[in-house]
């Protein structure tokens, strides 16, 4: 989504529409949405995601199994806020080398199709899964795409708002008074449009981009390459997936740690920011905040590491 100032047509954001537009500051940010300016991925995923995973793949039987692998996926770990196909397919991949989930004789979901369209180079979203299913007909894709777009409906239907985190807010009008802004996101566009609209943050970034244009790193590399000078482009997120994303483009990142939201934009309102616009955003100042945000997020799931009971 283009929002509407003067110089901007209205519309979704294209990789056209991102490649067009033009500095107004000298510094760019890129910044994630779920999870990051909203306390939504939790909300999002344990209210609408994983009860649709256990009622279109009939895991009721194992459904706490499912919810950890799916927290652990999508929230705890350094897979946090990747793509959705892809966290699927690695909470299923968990949960078949899962000895309890094993002995329980629940029937996991086939996997060949979802791991080959992961892997398939595509842009991963509804739009691509849909001509993938018109295109072969495959029934695992098929519950796949029916699953997703129950997902959409679902958070689109009943998700209460969340409010932005309150230095979350008062970061994003300072950005906008100092630099280029847009939304870079793996959610589909129409919930990232609706969200931004509601809480009225439309109006400090000049587009919002969902999970149609491609990855985030593609957003932030259409969005600002050729237009700001070396270390004038920042990348703000709260996934590892985000700090990949922002080394793939060639930009600076500043982590939002997951538990500590506010507090680290807070640091960005009063610190970080300043040191970006001033050139000193480097070093061991940043990579420093960096070390702290993937310590904080582990590799291994608990149940894996937790010591065995008994003799």
């Amino acid at each position: 989504m283009i929002n509407r100032r003067p110089h901007m047509p209205p519309g979704c954001a294209t990789a056209d529409d991102l490649a067009a537009l033009r500095p107004e500051h000298d510094a760019f940010v890129g910044i994630d949405s779920d999870g990051c300016v909203f306390d939504t991925m939790g909300v999002k995923q344990k209210e609408h995601f994983h009860p649709l995973i256990c009622r279109f793949w009939g895991l009721e039987a194992i459904e706490p199994q499912v919810r950890a692998a799916a927290e652990f996926v999508n929230l705890a770990s350094k897979t946090r806020g990747r793509n959705r196909f892809t966290n699927l397919l690695l909470t299923f991949e968990l949960l078949a080398a899962w000895g309890e989930v094993r002995a329980s004789g629940v029937a996991l979901p086939r996997l060949d199709a979802l791991r080959a369209y992961c892997h398939s180079g595509l842009p991963l979203g509804n739009p691509s899964l849909t001509d993938e299913v018109a295109r072969g007909g495959d029934p695992d894709l098929r519950r796949l795409l029916e699953w997703s777009l129950a997902v959409n409906d679902d958070i689109d239907r009943r998700m209460r708002p969340v409010a932005p985190f309150p230095w979350a807010l008062a970061s994003l009008e300072k950005i906008a008074r100092s630099s280029d802004a847009i939304v870079v996101s793996q959610t589909p566009e129409a919930a990232l449009v609706k969200e931004w609209r509601h809480h009225g943050l439309a109006r400090f970034v000049s587009a919002i981009a969902g999970q149609e244009v491609g990855t985030k790193a593609r957003q932030l590399t259409l969005a600002s390459r050729g237009r700001y000078r070396a270390g004038r482009v920042l990348m703000i997120g709260d996934a590892p997936g985000d700090l990949a994303a922002a080394q793939e483009a060639g930009t600076l990142f500043y982590p939002v740690i997951p538990g500590r939201e506010d507090e680290a934009w807070r640091r960005f309102h009063d610190e970080a920011c300043d040191r970006f616009l001033g050139g000193t955003y480097t070093g061991a100042y940043a990579d420093g905040l960096c070390r702290a945000f993937l310590d904080a997020l582990p590799d291994t799931p608990p149940w894996q590491t937790a010591p065995r009971q008994g003799p």
